[in-house]
């Protein structure tokens, strides 16, 4: 992913930009419609990503802990679609194409990259790559417990 540019990564207590990108169905969702019933986890990613690939389905525990995960794929419909697949992925994907329109107004620069944004549209919460303690934070702010008592968990990774 190569943006030309050096704006910062969004980070608490900015305000997160409005978009509208189409659902794996070809349906528009803006950022307003996926607050509109409180705070979102937004997850930016691309399918090749490994840190993506570890990192997504414990965001499935999130979702299936009812908090509002939404996916923004860098990638295809058709291989956003397999990813999910693979990855046991329900909760929704969104398709940040062409000219990375999300990705660019959250200053992505590595992948996967977190946040949440709240009703207001500020950003409470963002998180580059992968840090176990700051998603064990963030599931506890909303009940959910992403990692298993016996499961082996890195501390971090990289985006």
């Amino acid at each position: 992913m190569a943006f030309g540019w050096s704006r910062k990564m969004l980070e608490a207590g900015d305000k997160a930009p409005g978009f509208t990108l189409t659902d794996l169905d070809g349906n528009p969702r803006s950022l307003g419609d996926l607050t509109a019933n409180g705070p979102v986890l937004l997850a930016f990613f691309k399918v090749s990503c490994p840190v993506c690939q570890f990192t997504l389905p414990f965001l499935e525990r999130f979702h299936q802990g009812k908090v509002n995960v939404v996916a923004i794929s860098q990638d295809d419909a058709a291989s956003t679609r397999e990813f999910n697949r693979e990855f046991g992925l329900t909760f929704p994907s969104l398709l940040d194409g062409p000219g990375y329109p999300a990705s660019n107004g959250f200053g992505i620069s590595h992948v996967p990259s977190l946040f949440v944004v709240e009703p207001d549209g500020s950003v409470s919460w963002a998180l580059d790559g992968f840090n176990k303690s700051e998603l064990s934070d963030l599931g506890a702010r909303f009940g959910v417990k992403p990692f298993r008592p016996n499961e082996y968990v890195p501390e971090w990774k990289a985006g």
